[in-house]
């Protein structure tokens, strides 16, 4: 408050005003209203007013026979005079004031406006800092700046631009309007690279200053232009940027709303600035159609008289004083006198000669009025009228306008609700909210220099610099990238693929390389890339891989070859021997398929004993026979046909196991014998981490810090090595079990070096690229211009050129684990086990029926002695064994033979 009363004592105030007191109805309601009315928005703002009130007043019952009186204070664009109207009205007992017009005294009087419970509302002073919390008594009866910004924001999302240039004048609208954008774009990857900051509106005198940025701004790389200022310095911006030939192709302008209220008040313009204005985007605050305004908008040319356009502030302006209105009715009806009071902290202050402070009065119904102003709920010109609970107006949204030849167009609309549409908002609010980028769109636009074309929005700082770009000075796998001929000049895939790229893009790329590291060993990768960010390079191109600690401070293009960690070892060749036919089987493979041949060989054995004469005979031919028998079964299936029911059962069964087993076999053999098996004791990473021994890197790789981070082996066992040579010479001499580095390294490695072989699969996926600071518009273009080359097959040509060589019988990508080629017994227990299940339930049914058969026809003969237990069960074991060993047609000729002798010894029946 001391600065406040700093200004009071400027101001000597005559003496007490007037009260209003005894009557529960005053004849007439003061609402003070302080506008500079030389201004474009003062001039079209006091008109609307003055309509407000005479339509407010020309119903006598509205206000009870009260009536509302705006009184009108000229603040002449000059602060001091803005404070005096302010201290004037609330020294006349004003329940409410419309004003100030700009944010700076906005800040100033709202702690008036607090100390004396005053409200003061604002269309025009729309800063987003002035806040509900801060200053309660400050109502903002139009959309907050930030909802303004958000909207240009995305606005430069949609179009594609990640950097934008800021110019305004240095007050508290535009430059806390700024602020907000920023906060904007930061949430949507762009930013404000550079903000060119103008004096204040009133100071500006000539446009030295403002070429003077101008200048500035045309030397940069952004194109995207954001112009938050007033009527009058935006007009001198626009013709002094015209003939700096700013206003051609490749600018984009975008203009807050004061180049609508100058459209649409000032029309026709000049023709000087209508054409500097052309291809320029603006804002207009959204007002929905609607029989009441189009009422108003009629009326208009008579209340003006002809002297300048209506614009959207004017109908806020009649909106606001009808919210005063109504909020007035709302206090009388309730009951309630209109009040004031001595403030205390005023009446015991003295300031010494005749300062009266005492004169400024305390609204006693201010804090119940303002609830009934922010709790309007009503429809105006300006649509629907409501305020939400952080006090911003319900519904925000802006028309986009572009200005051209013929005047300007409509190209779409913003809504906080739906972002960017060709559809006007209140069509949408009904539907759910839907902020996808597909659901964003805006009609065509005629940018500055008449083109239809979007802009990209950016060039080359017109500084005469060259990009400086930054390559490693490699000692080894110079195919890559390397020094030709110890010059400055670079040669190698990488510079190929990157100038290829270059020259897809369709504007000039100057450049130059610089070289990094000392030539003697690679450069630490880590540190190459960190020094984009220092800007010691503008991009770096090489053999880069794109690792997640890189992609937190570089932008990487897409990659232009794939790449992955991989183990490559030792290895020896398995398939020069006699016996490579046995490795499609695991010894336990083997030793079960072997046993299940004796076991279903022994089970069609005991189920054709006694009845098939193959079956028969000496032990040595029955032998013979079942492993002749399983055996030919693989390959004469219809052998099944010569055995009985349960036995060709089981053969089928078994059939069925040999037939897929075989398959099997013979797939697997015939990849062994045509695919080199390499054996070695390092199968892949898993068992490299489980071992003990060594394992060789490349110096300045991020192998060395993945392999201690992510895979947890001890840099004990880490050896840096720096060639291929020395890959070759570690690995033969024992120095290390193994070697983890990306794949083009290892496939170039192998193509010299023979007797290794990458072991197991990638356990990495990334790629090459190349990198350039955050958001770097380039890395989009170069990443477009990568995949072209790849698309047209120039990316292939430029890897063959370098990289297609092979000294050796390649071993690289044709080797073959021998593990993974083997078939193990796990993978057909199953069949194993359908099998046994199968011979088990045949020999049950088999021993069932014949054991049954031997109780029953196999009765013991009548002897005179009764044998002990232990010889009859040994004589019954005899004869069993001897039944089952009988074949089947004896058994039944003999059990005949025994009935007929029975019949016979049968005593004959007396006649």
């Amino acid at each position: 408050m001391f600065w406040v009363l700093v200004l009071l004592s400027f101001i000597v105030l005559l003496g007490d005003g007037m009260i209003s007191e005894g009557a529960s109805r005053p004849r007439y309601v003061d609402v003070g209203a302080i506008f500079s009315l030389g201004t474009l928005h003062g001039e079209v703002t006091n008109i609307a007013m003055k309509a407000a009130e005479d339509d407010v007043n020309s119903d006598p019952l509205f206000l009870g026979g009260s009536k509302l009186r705006i009184m009108t204070y000229d603040a002449k664009r000059n602060g001091f005079l803005t404070i005096m109207g302010a201290l004037q009205f609330m020294e006349t007992d004003a329940v409410a004031i419309i004003g100030p017009q700009t944010s700076i005294m906005a800040h100033v009087l709202s702690h008036l406006a607090n100390e004396l419970s005053v409200p003061m509302l604002s269309f025009t002073a729309l800063d987003p800092s002035l806040s509900a919390l801060q200053f309660p008594f400050f109502v903002q009866t139009a959309p907050s700046d930030l909802f303004l910004m958000r909207a240009i924001a995305e606005m430069i999302s949609y179009y594609g631009w990640s950097e934008v240039v800021a110019l305004y004048n240095d007050d508290d609208n535009s430059r806390n309007g700024i602020t907000a954008l920023g906060d904007e774009l930061e949430g949507r990857r762009c930013k404000i690279s550079y903000k060119a900051v103008l004096p204040l509106d009133v100071v500006i005198t000539s446009p030295r200053e403002i070429i003077d940025e101008l200048v500035k701004i045309q030397g940069m790389e952004s194109r995207v232009i954001i112009v938050n200022t007033f009527p009058r310095t935006g007009g001198m911006i626009f013709e002094e940027a015209q003939k700096l030939g700013m206003m051609e192709k490749g600018y984009v302008w975008i203009a807050t709303t004061w180049l609508t209220s100058l459209l649409d008040s000032v029309n026709p313009l000049p023709s000087k600035n209508a054409e500097s204005f052309r291809g320029v985007l603006t804002l207009r605050i959204h007002t929905p159609n609607s029989r009441k305004k189009k009422d108003f908008v009629a009326r208009w040319n008579k209340l003006s008289n002809g002297t300048v356009g209506l614009n959207v502030y004017g109908l806020y302006a009649y909106d606001t004083v009808w919210i005063i209105a109504r909020a007035v009715k709302t206090l009388l009806d309730s009951g309630a006198n209109i009040s004031f009071s001595s403030d205390p902290k005023l009446t015991t202050m003295t300031g010494g000669g005749s300062l009266n402070l005492g004169a400024l009065s305390i609204f006693d119904q201010g804090s119940q009025f303002l609830d009934y102003i922010v709790n309007t709920n009503m429809t105006g010109l300006t649509g629907q009228i409501q305020f939400l609970p952080d006090r911003s107006m319900i519904q925000p949204s802006y028309d986009i306008i572009n200005v051209v030849d013929d005047g300007f167009r409509q190209i779409g609309y913003w809504s906080n609700h739906s972002g960017l549409s060709i559809i006007p908002p209140e069509s949408l609010y009904n539907k759910p909210s839907n902020r996808s980028s597909s659901n964003q769109h805006l009609n065509n636009v005629t940018w500055p220099g008449g083109t239809s074309v979007t802009p990209r929005g950016w060039v080359f700082p017109n500084n005469g610099r060259r990009l400086r770009i930054g390559v490693p000075d490699r000692a080894s796998f110079k195919e890559f990238v390397s020094r030709v001929d110890g010059s400055n000049k670079v040669q190698g895939y990488a510079i190929d693929v990157f100038e290829a790229a270059v020259k897809l893009i369709s504007y000039p790329v100057p450049h130059e390389f610089v070289l990094f590291g000392d030539g003697l060993k690679n450069p630490n990768f880590n540190e190459f890339v960190n020094n984009v960010t220092t800007g010691l390079f503008d991009a770096v191109v090489g053999d880069i891989a794109i690792v997640t600690k890189r992609t937190r401070i570089v932008d990487f293009t897409q990659p232009y070859i794939e790449s992955g960690l991989v183990v490559v070892a030792p290895v020896t060749k398995l398939n020069d021997t006699p016996w490579a036919f046995l490795r499609p089987f695991t010894p336990p493979m083997w030793a079960v398929t072997a046993a299940f041949f004796l076991i279903v060989g022994s089970v069609i054995w005991i189920l054709e004993h006694r009845i098939n004469d193959e079956f028969r005979g000496p032990p040595r031919k029955q032998i013979v026979t079942i492993l002749w028998f399983t055996f030919s079964t693989m390959f004469f299936s219809h052998r099944e046909n010569t055995v009985s029911t349960l036995g060709r059962a089981v053969l089928l069964i078994w059939l069925f196991v040999v037939l897929i087993i075989t398959s099997s076999y013979t797939a697997s053999l015939t990849s062994i014998l045509t695919v080199q098996q390499l054996n070695s004791p390092i199968r892949g990473v898993d068992t490299l981490i489980s071992s003990s021994g060594r394992v060789g890197f490349q110096v300045g790789s991020y192998a060395e810090n993945y392999m201690i981070d992510e895979l947890n082996i001890a840099r004990s066992r880490l050896v840096p090595l720096g060639s291929p040579k020395e890959y070759a010479a570690a690995l033969l001499n024992g120095t290390v079990a193994a070697i983890v580095d990306e794949r083009p390294y290892v496939d170039l490695f192998l193509s010299d070096f023979c007797g290794f072989a990458i072991r197991g699969q990638e356990f990495t996926r990334s790629g090459w690229g190349f990198a350039f600071p955050r958001d770097s518009p380039l890395a989009i273009d170069m990443s477009t211009a990568i995949l072209g080359l790849s698309e047209t097959g120039q990316l292939q040509k430029i890897h063959d050129k370098w990289l297609s060589r092979s000294n050796c019988s390649n071993l690289n990508g044709s080797e073959s684990d021998e593990d993974s080629e083997q078939l193990k017994l796990r993978s057909f227990w199953g069949l194993f086990l359908v099998c046994g299940i199968a011979c088990f339930i045949a020999l049950f049914i088999y021993f069932f029926r014949i054991v049954r058969d031997f109780w029953r026809h196999s009765k013991p003969e009548e002897e005179t002695t009764v044998p002990s237990p232990e010889s009859s069960r040994s004589k019954t074991l005899q004869t069993f064994l001897a039944y089952f060993d009988e074949k089947e047609e004896e058994t039944k000729r003999r059990l005949k033979r025994k009935r007929n002798d029975d019949l016979s010894l049968r005593p004959s029946r007396p006649v």
